[in-house]
């Protein structure tokens, strides 16, 4: 390349970059998720970025999604290795487009090293090579856990879900939310029931699913598109909006179940939607926190239970901020087994990004630091070395400054970076053992012995 040449060297559509302010509001929010996951006793687990891609394509659990490939780049004097890359055949490479499918050859590499059911969480970044734009990414990052089990798992597992769910937005106080409960076998028992093929069931969930993004004009369009009578649309459309309070809700389902044609699979789905509410409840989930909505089908096939949304009240408009629900056959596919499962997912980056954007998150200061020792003087800074590792081990973060600048660009410094506390020590101080503590915020100014200043900082920083 010439020296003249120039470099694009801004980051690719749809591939994010935090600022620190940004990447330390992602790391409170991962530290606050991975406490509630592992208060549950889910266990941490990484998969590879790069899989098999017969793995990723797995009886079509590709979805819509847009894999991205592995194709090696050999320089021009190795391109006899090419045929030798791995390109081609069990050997072509793709990166993974959720953490789901890499869950279930996770297990089937490590079945008998587990213990089920195997409760696990995992925080990694995935890729889809969707159409990039706000708030949607090519690389980004999922909090996820599952419960998987063999043959058979409690449908109190499901239950916990909601209540992991409220921990964590409670926890980092986003606002009032609604997690969305429905069950699959519900809406697959009511097509059943009005006669509609068994081919054509999962296109109806899929194009429910849509309602909130389409409309209902639209979902009656698309419902008829696919060969559904005007009768038995309207009919969907006025179970999917029967709405109440939970126990009027399944009330209602209780007494339809009683008067479908063929109710087996609906009314298995409600006495399993009833048992998860029950569930929830005896968990301590406040009412206000959750609701049955039949309009949430989750567009994606393999879910065949329990299914959940989350969103945000008076933010509709951001849409899902935690989904999930239950499955029988992805796990098991790749060993031939029923092991059945339950998961929630966190779109982290998406989340933040929607939250930012809305004003509901605010960024963090760009260094954890809480103090900065400045520099006065290069004669002490024995002194400021000393000083800066006893606050360090009294558990306060430190900067201590090792060039001599004019205090006052020290203070707009310290102030830029959103730290508090600036420790001042010249000859006079040093000599008395005691220093100046200047408080960035208030502006307030105290003399404080050495032996004193990590308690005094601490409960400055309580306040």
């Amino acid at each position: 390349m010439a020296k003249t040449d120039k470099i694009n060297f801004s980051t690719p559509s749809g591939f994010p970059e935090f600022l620190p302010s940004e990447k330390r509001l992602e790391l409170y929010l991962l530290d606050t998720i991975r406490r509630v996951y592992e208060s549950y006793g889910f266990t941490p687990i990484e998969t590879p970025a790069v899989e098999r891609l017969e793995v990723l394509q797995a009886k079509g659990n590709q979805g819509d999604n847009i894999i991205y490939g592995i194709d090696p780049i050999l320089p021009p004097n190795r391109q006899a290795e090419r045929d030798k890359a791995g390109e081609t055949g069990s050997e072509a490479r793709a990166l993974k487009f959720d953490q789901t499918v890499p869950l279930a050859a996770y297990i089937a590499r490590h079945l008998n090293e587990l213990t089920f059911p195997f409760a696990r969480y995992q925080m990694d970044v995935v890729f889809r090579g969707e159409r990039a734009k706000d708030g949607r990414f090519r690389q980004f990052r999922q909090c996820d856990i599952d419960v998987i089990a063999r043959r058979e798992l409690s449908l109190l597992y499901d239950a916990q879900m909601p209540a992991i769910i409220t921990e964590i937005f409670e926890a980092v106080n986003i606002g009032d939310f609604l997690i969305r409960i429905n069950n699959r076998k519900i809406l697959t028992g009511f097509f059943q029931s009005l006669g509609i093929a068994e081919t054509q069931i999962k296109t109806c969930i899929s194009i429910i699913d849509n309602l909130e993004k389409i409309g209902e004009t639209k979902v009656k369009q698309e419902l008829e598109k696919e060969g559904i009578s005007p009768e038995n649309t309207q009919k969907i459309i006025d179970f999917i909006k029967i709405d109440g309070n939970v126990d009027e809700v399944l009330d209602k389902l209780k007494h339809l179940s009683q008067n479908l044609p063929t109710a087996e699979q609906f009314s298995l789905g409600v006495t399993e939607l009833e048992t998860v509410i029950t569930g929830v409840r005896n968990l301590g989930v406040p009412d206000k926190r959750f609701c049955i909505d039949l309009s949430i089908a989750r567009g994606l096939n393999y879910y065949t239970g329990t299914v959940y949304e989350t969103t945000l009240i008076g933010h509709e408009a951001l849409g899902s901020i935690c989904s999930g629900g239950r499955y029988e056959e992805l796990v098991g596919m790749f060993i031939g087994e029923k092991m059945p499962g339950v998961g929630i997912s966190i779109g982290l980056t998406r989340l933040i990004s929607r939250l930012l954007k809305a004003g509901i998150l605010k960024t963090l200061p760009a260094t954890p630091a809480q103090v900065v020792v400045v520099n006065m003087q290069e004669d002490l800074m024995p002194t400021y070395l000393k000083v800066s590792q006893q606050l360090r081990q009294a558990g306060i973060n430190v900067i201590t400054n090792f060039e001599k600048r004019p205090l006052g660009k020290q203070f707009q410094a310290a102030d830029k970076q959103g730290i508090r506390f600036c420790v001042i020590i010249g000859t006079d101080e040093a000599a008395a053992q005691k220093s100046s503590l200047k408080d960035l915020q208030t502006g307030e100014q105290v003399e404080v012995a050495l032996a004193d200043l990590a308690a005094e900082v601490k409960h400055r920083l309580e306040l």
